[in-house]
């Protein structure tokens, strides 16, 4: 943007006046062999501007400048989302750990209490391996965790821009109120790279005239002051030169900013068309996954009642080792589950937040 504003200042300039000194007819041959008859002129140049270059230059540069403005806008817009995303994985990273923690404890119980009916002679030694197996394969998937949570932070911290990875997080985007947001549906061509794409569209036409006005020739106007030595008076010179348009008409340069024009209509037409689609997606999906939420918390209260009910039953005999591990891995299954439903709705949130311009907390990102 600062680009943009400095060649826009720079638009408005006037073309600088050129100062030059010549001398004439000396130490040539007689009657020219000194400098007695020398004649000595000091002009001033100054182009004039004819056809409404400088204010098409003028008007050129600020529609420049609302364009990259709206363009940083949108960069900001993204970096937002970008940052608040990394955040939210690194939550969900971290849930992930703790649903990890979970299934290695309750596996190690299991495991516990497996050996404990071994011993007793109410179960066979092969239902404490199984159990056993279960606690490897949960304690790999819990150290898997905890390098996803490594990562996901380091992402974030270099998002953040720090140098020292976050270790932890202070605050909970995926804990955020279940009503829905006070931000979207919008108007799609209201949204952020629309008004970018238009403000790039009016720069690129205003980029047209411009080239166009540089067809007129300019002026030249010429004053100064010559001294005759022979006569040993001054005298005033002054002068026009008109360039002849002949050649070069500017042709490729029209040809190119209105090649330009065109493109930037058919990005604008792109972001209007992608702009629609992306609302009425985001408004779905996040329609859908609040009540993937809901079905999500639901039936992990099954499946945490079920694995209660399986436990009872296997701690008094009345049921086998492998119906308490099923039962088991279905409530891990379950909060899964639920955990990649809360983390869909936070993708869809964010996604409407950033096409209605605002930060995932309804903040409008300027």
């Amino acid at each position: 943007m600062a680009r943009a504003e400095g060649l826009a200042e720079q638009a408005g300039a006037q073309p600088n006046p050129t100062i030059s000194l010549s001398s004439e007819n000396f130490l040539g041959s007689a009657p020219y062999g000194g400098f007695s008859r020398a004649e000595t002129t000091l002009q001033v140049n100054q182009p004039i501007e004819l056809g409404g270059k400088r204010s098409a230059r003028v008007a050129a540069g600020r529609a420049t400048v609302l364009a990259s403005r709206a363009r940083a806008i949108e960069g900001r817009l993204t970096y937002a989302y970008d940052l608040a995303r990394a955040y939210g994985l690194a939550e969900i990273a971290e849930r992930r750990i703790a649903l990890a923690e979970d299934e290695v404890e309750e596996a190690a119980a299991n495991v516990k209490l497996a050996r404990a009916l071994v011993v007793a002679g109410k179960e066979a030694r092969l239902r404490q391996v199984q159990a056993e197996t279960e606690l490897n394969v949960v304690e790999a998937d819990l150290a898997g965790a905890e390098a996803n949570r490594t990562a996901a932070l380091a992402r974030l911290s270099a998002l953040a821009g720090v140098e020292v990875a976050f270790t932890s997080l202070s605050e909970s985007l995926l804990d955020q109120p279940d009503s829905r947001p006070a931000y979207g549906p919008r108007d799609p061509s209201q949204g952020v790279a629309i008004r970018a794409a238009a403000a790039e569209r009016e720069a690129a036409a205003l980029r047209i005239t411009v080239e166009r006005q540089r067809r007129t020739p300019d002026v030249t106007v010429h004053a100064g002051l010559r001294r005759l030595e022979g006569e040993r008076a001054n005298a005033l010179v002054a002068g026009v030169s008109l360039p002849l348009a002949i050649f070069d008409r500017n042709r490729g340069n029209i040809a190119a900013a209105e090649a330009e024009l065109r493109g930037s209509e058919a990005r604008l037409a792109t972001a209007r068309l992608e702009a629609l689609a992306s609302s009425r997606s985001a408004s779905a999906m996040l329609e859908a996954s609040e009540a993937r939420v809901v079905a999500a918390r639901r039936t992990m209260a099954t499946a945490d009642e079920s694995y209660r009910l399986a436990r009872i039953a296997y701690q008094a005999g009345k049921s086998p080792l492998s119906e308490l591990l099923a039962a088991r891995h279905v409530l891990g299954t379950a909060r899964g589950v639920n955990l990649d439903a809360v983390a869909a709705r936070l993708d869809a949130r964010l996604t409407l937040a950033r096409q209605s311009g605002l930060t995932i907390t309804g903040e409008p990102v300027q």
